[in-house]
């Protein structure tokens, strides 16, 4: 890119956001303003189609780079339902304003946009080069060994469950199940994460499901039973997205509008109620809800680091003519066991429309434990810092000490 020519690129935020989804903004913008004249597109696809965009120059920059280290999308983001008119209306809109560059930071239906919307350029003989960075809490991209925004939303799961288990453990006489309901419409990465500082079969979670594997209710009552007999208490994790064998979620909120589109959520309500009538048990829902994409206290420095990372290298991307590509996380082997994570890139074809799915070989046949190699993947995006509780009965402790009398 020539300095004299100062070509024009145009950058956006997709989807539901993420905690350090601003850093994969700031990092790309960091990178090309010098070079380039930058447009941020408001609300992404909506702003595309709506031609709502505003050139960041030094004044605007100045105050973008405040939210390099907040949540959510610093440029707007929602879901925007892209139809073929659409396309065509934002690829004219980008030809007004000659902007041949288009970066969009997002998951894999971002990534099916990005390749739709270069197709449209190619078709009506536009030179349009599109290059997408991923991001998603769900995990669910395919070609990167893991997605920014996942570490930081696995890092609040994986402590939010430590620490209402330690609450539920310590009101067993008043309520015996909680049933914790993860993100997750079709893959259960968040949900698997839960176990990451599980260290012994009394400790919760102690059942997970995930959307991979078929929801039976007539099972799930009976380990429920099982694990209150054997342990106490039960806490269960469950995503969102679980379904029974016909494909059917558990309990869904429709939304019939293009911007807003199929809510999930209301699974682990609908199930506190069943363990309760059918097993005559106590039982709580406890919904995560967003603060698994958001909250900002509990940020992986590797997650926030390896976000920002990319978005510089979607700039060299750029810069070395490249279109139709997504830049990528590739972890490499090492001897001593370090962590080393590589950026890479792969085209949008291998991206778009795709979903990750968990391995069948991450969670056993129970749901009552996932792979320590899971638990060796997942601990570097996490951080090492974070520890699992001492397994310690503090009950048992307390009732030994019963007879104890002031003398």
């Amino acid at each position: 890119m020539g300095i004299l020519r100062k070509p024009k690129v145009a950058v956006g935020q997709a989807g539901g956001p993420t905690a350090v989804i601003n850093a994969s903004l700031l990092g790309f913008i960091d990178a090309v303003k010098a070079d380039c004249r930058v447009y941020g597109i408001v609300n992404a696809f909506q702003g595309l189609t709506e031609d709502r965009m505003i050139e960041i120059d030094e004044a605007i920059y100045g105050k973008l780079v405040r939210y390099r280290f907040l949540p959510g999308a610093v440029l707007g983001s929602g879901r925007w339902a892209m139809t073929e008119e659409d396309y065509q209306t934002a690829v004219r809109n980008l030809k007004r304003r000659d902007i041949h560059h288009l970066v969009l930071i997002g998951g894999n239906g971002t990534m099916f946009a990005c390749k739709e919307l270069a197709r449209v350029a190619e078709a009506c003989g536009y030179e349009l080069a599109v290059i997408g960075i991923p991001k998603t809490v769900d995990n669910d991209l395919m070609e990167t060994d893991h997605s920014p925004g996942y570490g930081s939303a696995a890092r609040y799961v994986a402590s939010s469950v430590r620490d209402i288990g330690a609450d539920l453990k310590s009101m067993q006489n008043f309520e015996k199940v909680r049933i914790i309901e993860t993100m997750g419409r079709n893959v259960g990465w968040l949900t698997a994460a839960s176990m990451l500082l599980k260290e012994s079969e009394e400790q919760p979670p102690h059942l997970i499901c995930v959307p991979e594997r078929p929801f039976v209710l007539e099972k799930f009552l009976q380990d429920i039973e099982r694990i209150v007999n054997n342990i106490g208490y039960a806490l269960v994790v469950i995503s969102e997205g679980v379904r029974d064998s016909s494909g059917n979620v558990l309990s869904q909120l429709t939304l019939h509008k293009k911007m807003t589109g199929t809510v999930l959520g209301g699974a682990s309500r609908f199930l506190a109620k069943k363990v309760s009538s059918e097993l005559n048990l106590p039982s709580r829902a406890e919904l995560l809800g967003m603060n698994q994409r958001c909250f900002a206290s509990v940020v992986s420095i590797v997650d926030r680091r390896e976000a920002e990372t990319l978005g510089k290298e979607a700039a060299a991307l750029l810069r070395s003519g490249a279109g139709g590509r997504m830049v990528t996380l590739v972890r490499e082997h090492s001897p001593q066991g370090a962590y080393v994570c590589r950026v890479g890139d792969c085209p949008l074809e291998a991206v778009a429309g795709r979903e990750r799915l968990l391995p069948d070989d991450v969670v056993n046949e129970r749901g009552t434990a996932v792979s320590e190699s899971f638990k060796e993947w997942l601990r570097p995006l996490v951080g090492y810092d974070l520890e699992p509780f001492p397994d310690w009965d503090f009950a048992e402790e307390i009732l030994l000490r019963k007879g104890d009398k002031m003398r």
